[in-house]
Formats: structure tokens, C-alpha cells, sequence
């Protein structure tokens, strides 16, 4: 094919695209309006399914498969930076020294850790019930232990982070969440469904799947991330190629 032919098929998919938007912003409720018929619906199947958070619910229960998709992305990135970042035959690893940080440093990072790990695990496990969740508190606890990195030294968070361990927690956090759709279908209803017992509203036990599957993608976000950020240290601080030691 031609760069024109790929022009043009390029700018008739943009067309269709912009055409389809246009229709979808045309249909939208006008700005301030009191018809929201999204929102009315997502609110009251949340209601109805016993779910506090309604942004949980529409997340892990009314379009829990899209959030599988989302989850999954994340895995096949890890996995391919994984393979795009391995050590070839010609890199060999070099132990970082570790180096001086200034004393208020270490204190702010020594005090602020578990605060943030405590924050990043309450997000995850009060996702059903108030604004956060498994991916945003999956981000708070990954980024919480390279607070040791930054207040430390690198080896400190090595200890704290054996990568190997990590890489099969996200396979786990990706396998339970698939494993837990199966359960609608042992019901008689559909993948993903939400069909666990409800529980009390507003209670860490309500919600059915929800907790359960953001439990999952927090633990698949938050091994994710730690991995990912694992090989770009290493290939930053510990991988050397073979002409850079002559």
C-alpha cells in the first residue's frame, strides 16, 4: 500500500470516528439538565445490588467485563515489557553503590511509608464503599514502597521487593479475576454476573462480586505496577552492555 492509499484510508477512519462523535455529543442531555439516564440507572442498579460506591459498581458489576479488558491490558504490558526488557547476551548486571541522602530525607520517607501503605490498602479494601478502589489503591502501594528507594538506597528496596514474588502475585490478581467470573455461570447466569449474596448496604461484606474482583485488580494493579518499575530500575541502575566496560 501506498503512504497516499494509507492517507486516505486514515482520513476516511478519522471521518467516520468524528461523524460518530458528533452524534453521540448531539444526544447528550443538555448541561445542567435534571435528565441523567446513565446515571439514574447506574445509581439505582447500585442501590439495588447493595453497592455504597456507585463508580465501583458500575466497574465490577454492571460492566465488569470492561474492566476485565482493563486489567488484562495492564497484565500484557507487564508481560511485555518483561520480554522487551530482558537482559541479552551482551548486558551483564552491575550492583548500584548506594549513595548519601540527606538525613531529613530519610526521615520523611521512614515516617511516610507504612502512611501510605496503610492509605493505599484501605483504598483497595474499602472500594465498594467510598471514592478509590483496586486500581487506585494498587497505585498508592506500589508507589509507597519506592518510597524506600527514594529515602534509602536501592538495595533497602530489593529486600522489600523480591520481584519474582511480585510477578506471580499479577498473575494470580489477573487469573482470579477471570476465575471469579466463572461463578455467574455456576449460577446459571451470565460471565461475571453478580450473583454472591449482597450482604448488609454500606458494610465491607456488601456488594456481592464487587469486593472480591476489586480485591483482584488490586492485587494485580499493585504487583503490575512494582514490576514494571522493577525492570525500568534495573535496566537504568544494574544492566550494562558489554561495550560500555572498555
Amino acid at each position: 500500500m501506498t503512504r497516499r492509499a494509507r492517507l486516505c484510508v486514515l482520513a476516511a477512519g478519522l471521518l467516520v470516528i468524528a461523524v460518530l462523535l458528533t452524534v453521540a455529543c448531539l444526544r447528550l442531555p443538555p448541561f445542567g439538565a435534571s435528565w441523567h439516564p446513565y446515571g439514574d440507572r447506574a445509581v439505582a442498579t447500585a442501590l439495588q445490588q447493595r453497592t455504597a460506591n456507585t463508580v465501583s459498581s458500575v466497574n465490577f458489576d454492571q460492566r465488569a467485563f470492561d474492566t476485565l479488558g482493563e486489567e488484562s491490558i495492564l497484565f500484557a504490558s507487564v508481560l511485555g515489557t518483561l520480554v522487551l526488557l530482558r537482559q541479552t547476551r551482551d548486558e551483564h548486571r552491575v550492583a548500584p553503590q548506594p549513595t548519601a541522602v540527606p538525613v531529613a530525607l530519610r526521615r520523611y520517607g521512614v515516617v511516610m511509608l507504612p502512611l501510605a501503605l496503610l492509605a493505599g490498602l484501605y483504598v483497595i479494601a474499602h472500594g465498594q464503599l467510598s471514592p478509590g478502589g483496586g486500581f487506585q489503591g494498587g497505585v498508592v502501594v506500589a508507589t509507597a514502597l519506592h518510597l524506600l528507594y527514594v529515602a534509602v538506597d536501592y538495595p533497602a528496596l530489593e529486600r522489600l521487593r523480591p520481584v519474582d514474588l511480585y510477578e506471580l502475585a499479577d498473575g494470580v490478581g489477573e487469573a482470579a479475576y477471570v476465575v471469579l467470573g466463572g461463578a455467574g455461570l455456576l449460577a446459571g447466569a451470565a460471565y461475571l454476573a453478580n450473583t454472591l449474596p449482597h450482604g448488609t448496604f454500606n458494610t465491607m461484606a456488601s456488594g456481592g462480586t464487587v469486593p472480591l474482583l476489586n480485591a483482584a485488580v488490586g492485587m494485580e494493579v499493585t504487583s503490575g505496577i512494582v514490576v514494571l518499575l522493577a525492570h525500568f530500575l534495573a535496566q537504568a541502575l544494574e544492566i550494562t552492555d558489554e561495550g560500555s566496560r572498555s
